[in-house]
């Protein structure tokens, strides 16, 4: 007769409808969990016969020598940059990684989150964009004192470490330097107006335009035409030729294009040279990031260099030193400078 499986965590939570993290921090006494919902687990846990188990409940109580990063956009370098980054500078101190991929969202935030928890990490990196959703849960497993930092996710939360690029000023630069170069009517690829307010290189570009009473025409500012989950989601190379076909359409188009970043320049750089024009002569564009194949596009791309490797590691180090101190230190948040590369998509040689 076959043995009968042990009822888990994640067997009550299915039943019950809620997340496995709530069962464990009734389980485990610790987090809040609302008095309702306790009672609900408690009592499921007596129907279902639950027994916890206990070698993995003395495999949470010490190191596991393992961290986890939660990264968006795979396909695009600054990803891969900064998971190496990461990545030397953990495994320097003995430590191994384990990568999740949340690209579109929060409900991909959220099973990343829960899959690295579950395997009993001793700390996590994210580098996802915010969402309600996903920061709210978040915030219980910081509740729950695991080591947490992110990366460029706008995410305020007591015991959290923030490392990022100065997307706002990187905007803003971006934006000006096509403005010194007597532009007007410039376009801005990779998000929608109304992400003005979760979107700092948009509020760059937006910033720039009013420094200089150009008016904003929101018709030169094209994303993606979806929202999901009501969140920006990552801007692609697709997304870059898409919306510069918009651009393209409309009577009057942009005479220059900032894209939010080196993917979505690239493909809008391939729409222009589809409809027969050519760049800067006709357009100017700016990229954002200064990825690797920046310098070998036709012509070389003018971009904003953000430092991705420093911030890999910087976050590894922030989280060390979280893992490794017995009392929670005080919260460091460290925001660093880009550099406006000119290249000759706005700047012709001579």
């Amino acid at each position: 007769m076959a043995k009968k499986r042990q009822v888990t965590l994640t067997d009550i939570a299915a039943t019950l409808g809620v997340a496995p993290m709530t069962v464990s921090r009734v389980v485990n006494r610790n987090g809040y969990v609302s008095d309702e919902t306790r009672e609900k687990v408690l009592q499921a846990v007596k129907t279902m016969n639950y027994r916890p188990n206990g070698v993995a409940r003395n495999l949470k109580r010490q190191r596991t020598e393992t961290v986890g990063l939660v990264l968006g956009d795979i396909s695009n370098p600054y990803s891969a940059e900064l998971a190496n980054a990461v990545r030397e500078r953990l495994w320097s101190s003995g430590y191994n990684l384990f990568i999740c991929i949340s690209e579109h969202s929060a409900t991909e935030d959220i099973t990343a989150f829960e899959s690295l928890v579950d395997h009993n990490v001793d700390g996590i990196i994210v580098a996802t964009r915010s969402n309600e959703e996903g920061d709210e849960h978040l915030r219980d497993i910081v509740d729950s004192n695991m080591p947490v930092v992110v990366i460029g996710r706008d995410f305020q939360y007591e015991g959290v470490d923030h490392v990022a690029a100065d997307n706002l000023t990187g905007g803003y630069e971006a934006t000006q330097h096509l403005i010194d170069l007597g532009h007007r009517r410039i376009g801005f690829i990779g998000a929608d107006i109304k992400n003005r307010g979760s979107l700092k290189r948009l509020q760059g570009y937006l910033n720039a335009l009013k420094t200089h009473d150009i008016e904003v025409d929101e018709r030169l500012v094209t994303g993606r035409k979806e929202a999901i989950s009501g969140v920006p989601g990552y801007s692609t190379e697709k997304m870059g030729y898409e919306g510069m076909k918009r651009l393209l359409s409309l009577p009057n188009p942009p005479t220059a294009v900032f894209a939010r970043n080196d993917f979505t320049a690239i493909g809008a750089m391939t729409a222009i040279k589809e409809a027969g024009l050519g760049i800067p002569g006709d357009i100017a564009i700016v990229g954002f990031d200064d990825i690797p194949m920046a310098t070998h596009t036709s012509p070389p791309l003018t971009t904003v260099r953000q430092p991705m490797r420093l911030q890999g590691q910087l976050a590894a180090e922030m989280l060390l030193r979280r893992i490794g101190d017995e009392e929670t230190p005080e919260r460091k948040e460290r925001i660093l400078n880009c550099e406006l590369i000119i290249r000759e998509s706005t700047v012709l040689p001579g």
